[in-house]
């Protein structure tokens, strides 16, 4: 969809088509707005710039209610600025009153996440809470949907390693191309699982590293056994560690093993933000 027709008028007479129509293909906002309101007016600023940002992501669709009031009486639109959202056809959520840009722009996120983003919010939430079962069950039935999608299989085969059904994941994970984005952050939990099944458990690995400050092979193995249970922070206080003491260990392994256990924290995390530049600090 072109720039020049994401942001359009809407009027009874092309509200079927350029509005529920469209929303086949496309989230439409539904604003209603007039110049004599000024915060409606500042509401259809923002909202037509982020619309330009989102880049045929979301179309924006502008009711004039000093010209027409038909549309905003069959809405019962009670005050502006006021919001309706329609997707595939249906009136799926509305936001009434002014609201900040962050607001407007975490709504048109939501509303422009990939199948794939929003199952992993889900899942997200679900790994926080160690309901790994319902999270193995919610990617199967995705799958069921959708079973040519190797973003749902990258997160099933990263749940498996989680669960420790190695194999399972090793199986799911050969039916994913290795072009797949995120292919590896399931390649890598497995890599570091099946090479945590080979040492002490942490709390060993630990003792031997307060007792000798300079093995840094403990410290190694301490790192992968801690990022086998996802305790990711003290993984990485470990590989700092390492790095500090003496760069050339086992040619860099600990910036290497770091760089690994990024891929696991996925994009956006804040700890990997922080120990990147803890990492670019020290080096540079």
């Amino acid at each position: 969809m072109s720039e020049i027709n994401s942001v359009f008028d809407v009027d009874p007479q092309s509200f079927q088509t350029d509005v529920i129509e469209r929303s086949k293909q496309v989230p439409v906002l539904l604003l209603f707005w007039a110049e004599q309101v000024a915060p409606s007016v500042e509401t259809r600023n923002v909202l037509a710039t982020l619309t330009g940002q989102f880049q045929g992501k979301i179309v924006l669709g502008l009711v004039d209610v000093a010209r027409d009031q038909t549309l905003a009486q069959h809405l019962r639109v009670q005050g502006l600025p006021s919001i309706r959202v329609v997707r595939d056809g249906q009136l799926v959520d509305q936001v009434d009153g002014p609201q900040p840009e962050a607001a407007l722009r975490g709504m048109i996120e939501q509303l422009t996440l990939s199948p794939a983003e929003m199952l992993r919010d889900q899942l997200a939430l679900l790994i926080e809470r160690g309901e790994l079962d319902t999270a193995v069950q919610l990617l199967q039935q995705a799958l069921q949907e959708e079973p040519n999608n190797p973003a749902f299989r990258v997160e099933l085969a990263d749940v498996l390693v989680m669960k420790g059904l190695l194999e399972d994941a090793r199986t799911v994970l050969a039916a994913v191309p290795a072009d797949t984005e995120e292919r590896d952050r399931p390649e890598n939990r497995l890599a570091f699982a099946e090479e945590a099944a080979g040492l002490e458990a942490p709390d060993a690995l630990r003792t031997k590293v307060d007792a000798d400050q300079e093995n840094l092979e403990a410290r190694y193995q301490l790192a992968v056994a801690l990022t086998a249970v996802r305790e990711y922070e003290g993984a990485l206080d470990q590989c700092m560690a390492i790095l500090q003491q003496n760069r050339d260990f086992r040619e860099d392994l600990g910036r290497t093993t770091m760089i690994r256990i990024f891929t696991l924290l996925g994009k956006g995390s804040e700890l990997a933000t922080a120990y990147r530049r803890r990492m670019f600090n020290f080096m540079h």
